[in-house]
């Protein structure tokens, strides 16, 4: 149920993000909407907490070495979504869009839905699951485009191919 007033202000966009190319590509195009409908970004990255994907193992402290989730997982997938974040928001320029960055443990699909009960647009890519966790973007996608209570778009990959 969408939270926000009928003829209150415009709500944020949310953009599901993984560290996936595929992620990266729905950000831009959520910066680059954003800039003309002069509101915010909430940039929503959902992560597990369980053992090791293989994705998950370059990431400096991702997990302890007995395979249990670091105690500052939140805290490390939150730098590292803030860290692209703010590279592909100096990509796009000025005018700057406010981004708000949300990090939760959860099932992606879910997690994104959550965090766009108040919004206007949800964007995703078509497919993820990059460095920060499990955000399978292909299922994920999916379930959200059935699920959401407001707009979906579900960037394609570059050059407009067909999900692989």
């Amino acid at each position: 149920m969408n939270t926000r007033p009928a003829h209150g202000s415009p709500g944020p966009m949310v953009v599901g993000t993984d560290g996936s190319e595929h992620a990266r590509r729905a950000m831009l195009f959520a910066l680059r909407e954003a800039q003309l409908r002069g509101v915010g970004v909430r940039a929503v990255c959902a992560y597990a907490g369980g053992h090791a994907e293989p994705s998950d193992k370059g990431m400096t402290g991702w997990h302890r070495a007995a395979g249990e989730p670091s105690p500052n997982l939140h805290d490390i997938v939150s730098r590292e979504v803030t860290d692209s974040v703010e590279e592909l928001r100096r990509q796009v320029g000025e005018p700057f869009v406010e981004v708000e960055v949300r990090c939760e443990r959860g099932r992606p699909a879910q997690v994104l839905l959550d965090a766009s009960e108040d919004a206007d647009l949800l964007v995703v890519g078509t497919r993820g699951a990059g460095i920060w966790g499990r955000l399978a973007l292909g299922s994920t996608s999916t379930e959200v485009v059935h699920h959401a209570h407001v707009p979906v778009v579900v960037v394609p990959p570059e050059g407009g191919s067909a999900p692989e």
